[in-house]
């Protein structure tokens, strides 16, 4: 009895071609998500800050006079060009930090930002785009003042009912939003826009009327807010204790969308609204939750102006904050601590600003621009890394910026 055994040839192993080695991108460093947006934000300040410097040198008058002359000694220019924007952005600095005083300014024109921040920022996270923080704030300033000036309450009680009132006037007014894009698909770009437009002049037409208008006076402005309706200030500034109720808000923020199973399907339906709906979540009711919320967080930023820092109302009492918010969200990336950061960055351009107008008669504008820069290179990554090349590729709400908002 044979046994055949039947050997096969043995193969020599096929070599594949090697992979083409692919070009080493920055975001192998392993960075956390948080620090490559951190990096990226302080690049974009970084190159908003020359854009500045540009700006300053370009206006100066010393020197334009320097330019003049500038084949004999060109030195001069450029130690005209220092020493402006040297002086200009040091008396920025003592005009934002340069002590108690300054400092406190600071942070009281951050505290209704970093709110309105927060009430755009959790509007990102759902996948909203809450243009509307304007009209919220103004609606929650016209229920908190008339709270605050009308009734007359023992302390503590009447303070705590006007931010209660301003909480739900804001409430109310995002609320509509979060319900018209939840029942009829009502794009909330254009409903917030043409909200916040229903607030303004709504808010003229109340400082028209005997409900509003201050006795005696025929100016658009109410009368003052009882002063237990006021926010505590703290010490001899305008600093109130509305700063401290910004960064509790901050908190809450941060808990709701990190900790919460309410945060949880905010987030989920921010990251994908389609696959949310197939896992059995509700989106409408995420967008109703997440606009009652955003607007009663700037409605809350709308409280801080008439109960701490502008306590009549007038038709300027939101003055540009709801848009400025837009910006300090999307610097903040839309987190509750970079919102917080950005707030508080912000407002130290705006009170630092108006030092460096007094000291060098550089255009308070110029804050303006540097805000407007960052935001500019905060929402195009790409370019800011194109400029600092060994800056990670971002993920998150920066790439979704870069790639346009198509909510």
């Amino acid at each position: 009895m044979s046994n055949d055994t039947t050997t096969e040839p043995a193969q020599e192993p096929t070599q594949e071609p090697a992979p083409a080695s692919p070009v080493k991108e920055p975001a192998a460093s392993g960075l956390p998500s948080w620090a490559v947006q951190g990096l990226v934000s302080l690049s974009a300040i970084v190159l908003a800050l020359v854009v500045g410097a540009i700006l300053i040198i370009v206006g100066d008058d010393q020197v334009k006079a320097a330019v003049g002359y500038f084949g004999a000694a060109p030195l001069d220019t450029l130690s005209a060009a220092l020493t402006a924007v040297g002086e200009a952005y040091k008396a920025l600095a003592v005009g934002a930090l340069g002590g108690m005083n300054p400092i406190a300014e600071s942070l009281t024109q951050a505290t209704p930002l970093i709110c309105g921040g927060l009430a755009v920022s959790l509007a990102f996270r759902t996948g909203l785009f809450n243009i509307g923080a304007q009209g919220q704030l103004i609606i929650g300033a016209i229920l908190a003042a008339y709270v605050g000036f009308a009734w007359h309450l023992p302390p503590v009680l009447h303070l705590v009912l006007a931010i209660v009132a301003g909480l739900i006037g804001g409430a109310i007014w995002g609320g509509v939003v979060g319900l018209l894009k939840a029942r009829t698909g009502a794009h909330e770009v254009i409903v917030t826009i043409m909200l916040n437009y229903v607030a303004i002049y709504l808010l003229q037409w109340l400082l028209t009327t005997t409900a509003f208008k201050r006795p005696g006076r025929e100016d658009p402005i109410s009368p003052i807010v009882d002063a237990n309706a006021q926010y505590p200030q703290m010490g001899d500034t305008r600093l109130h204790v509305g700063f401290l109720l910004a960064l509790l808000a901050a908190v809450f923020v941060w808990w709701l969308l990190n900790r919460s199973t309410i945060g949880f399907e905010l987030r989920a339906v921010g990251a994908n609204a389609d696959a949310s709906r197939t896992a059995g979540m509700s989106v409408g009711r995420a967008y109703l939750i997440a606009m009652v919320v955003a607007g009663a967080l700037a409605g809350l930023a709308g409280t801080q102006q008439v109960l701490g820092t502008d306590l009549p109302l007038t038709d300027g009492v939101a003055a540009s904050i709801g848009f400025d918010a837009i910006t300090v969200a999307l610097l903040g990336r839309g987190t509750p601590l970079g919102t917080v950061l950005a707030g508080l960055l912000f407002g130290a351009l705006n009170a630092g600003g108006l030092q460096m107008q007094l000291q060098t008669q550089t255009p308070l504008t110029l804050t303006t621009v540097l805000q407007a820069v960052i935001v500019l290179f905060v929402a195009a990554p790409a370019l800011v890394r194109s400029v600092f090349r060994f800056l990670p590729k971002e993920r998150g709400i920066g790439a979704v910026l870069a790639k346009g908002w198509n909510g």
